[in-house]
């Protein structure tokens, strides 16, 4: 039985069901993505570090009757991301849709004049060698379906540096740079690649910023396909 509120996508309406693959799952905006993709008849793959957490979420995904499994591995590990996407396909179905959306750590956030070369390794890795990773493992598959949705997610520094929070700021710009290139050179290839700015804190209470809000957002960016970035409220002067 077809559970309540479940609404077959045009994009999907009499194909084999394809999967939305959330790099980053968690209880906020991730369970909220995933559930607006799950409904609209996506099988979904979630993964993030913690294997508990996953197992959490897909419980929490299956009380509203959709498929979904964790897949645990780090976004700083290209290797295991690859592996994870891969496993997902093989067990969910090719993978329609992949949102690159997981929280940047604390330590990404000093100050300019205080970050060193180093301090750059990670939020790069995280910021543009795990999006690399992630859409080389799902375009083989998203090539051969003949469509595809890469959806990237960033705090307002991807546009605006912060200086305060130096490595966040540079690794988001390297990541909207990605994307950009993304969207003009796969749209020839019916893969839309797109980003979404959220300029404050995620918060359910957010007219703009909640996670159910967010997730609408980012359905209809996949649904919509109209143009590169996109901005869940204005960035403040």
């Amino acid at each position: 039985m077809r559970a309540r509120g479940r609404e077959p996508p045009p994009l999907t309406q009499g194909l084999t069901m394809t999967t939305f693959a959330l790099v980053g799952a968690g209880p906020g905006l991730g369970l909220a993505t995933a559930r607006r993709f799950g409904t609209a008849g996506h099988a979904v793959a979630l993964i993030a570090r913690n294997a508990e957490k996953l197992d959490g979420l897909t419980a929490e995904l299956a009380r509203d009757d959709i498929q979904a499994r964790g897949f645990p591995a780090d976004v700083l590990d290209a290797a295991a991301m690859t592996t994870a996407l891969n496993a997902a396909a093989d067990a969910l179905g090719p993978i329609q849709i992949l949102q690159y959306s997981p929280v940047p750590h604390a330590g990404f956030m000093k100050p300019v004049l205080e970050t060193s070369t180093d301090d750059l390794d990670a939020p790069l890795a995280f910021s543009l060698k795990g999006p690399v990773a992630g859409v080389n493992a799902v375009l083989p598959g998203m090539r051969e379906l003949g469509r595809g949705t890469l959806l990237f997610v960033n705090g307002s520094s991807a546009v605006r540096p912060n200086p305060n929070v130096a490595g966040t700021s540079i690794a988001f710009a390297a990541e909207s740079a990605y994307t950009r290139m993304l969207h003009d050179a796969l749209a020839p290839e019916n893969i839309h690649a797109a980003q979404l700015i959220v300029p404050g804190a995620i918060r359910p209470d957010a007219e703009h910023s909640s996670p159910d809000v967010l997730a609408r957002r980012l359905y209809d960016i996949h649904q919509q396909r109209n143009g590169f970035r996109h901005y869940a409220e204005p960035l403040p002067d």
